[in-house]
C-alpha cells in the first residue's frame, strides 16, 4: 500500500530501477563511447522534451543499446552521430512519440486561436 502512495508522488519505482541499470550500462562503456553516450543522454534529458516515463525509459534503454553495439563493433563515434551531433540527437528523440511538455502549450495555442476566431469580428 505504501509503495503505491509513494509511486503516486514520485513515479514508478520499476522505471527508476531500469533507468539506473541503463545509466550503469552507459557508465561501463569504453571511455570514448561512454563520453559520447553521456553527452547525448544529458542533451536528451534537457532538450528531448519527453515527459512520459515509459517513453523515457524505452529511449534511454535504446540509447544504451546503441552505444553498446557501437563499442562492440568498434564503430567510430562520428560514424554514429554524423557531422551534426545535435541533429542526430534530435532525430533520435523524435523517434519516440511520447508526450512532450510542449504538447500542452500547442493545444493551448490552438484553443486560444479558435476562441479568438469565434469571439472576434465575423
Amino acid at each position: 500500500m505504501a509503495a503505491k502512495w509513494i509511486e503516486a508522488l514520485t513515479g514508478s519505482l520499476e522505471q527508476k530501477k531500469q533507468y539506473k541499470l541503463d545509466k550503469a550500462r552507459i557508465d561501463a562503456l569504453p571511455e570514448s563511447y561512454a563520453g559520447a553516450a553521456k553527452a547525448m543522454h544529458r542533451y536528451l534529458m534537457y532538450c528531448g522534451g519527453i515527459t512520459d516515463g515509459d517513453t523515457l525509459i524505452t529511449m534511454f534503454g535504446d540509447l544504451a543499446d546503441l552505444w553498446e553495439r557501437a563499442a562492440a563493433d568498434e564503430t567510430p563515434v562520428r560514424a554514429i552521430v554524423g557531422d551534426d551531433p545535435v541533429e542526430f540527437a534530435e532525430a533520435f528523440a523524435q523517434a519516440y512519440t511520447g508526450k512532450q511538455w510542449i504538447d500542452k502549450e500547442r493545444a493551448r495555442l490552438v484553443k486560444s486561436i479558435q476562441d479568438a476566431e469565434r469571439e472576434g469580428p465575423k
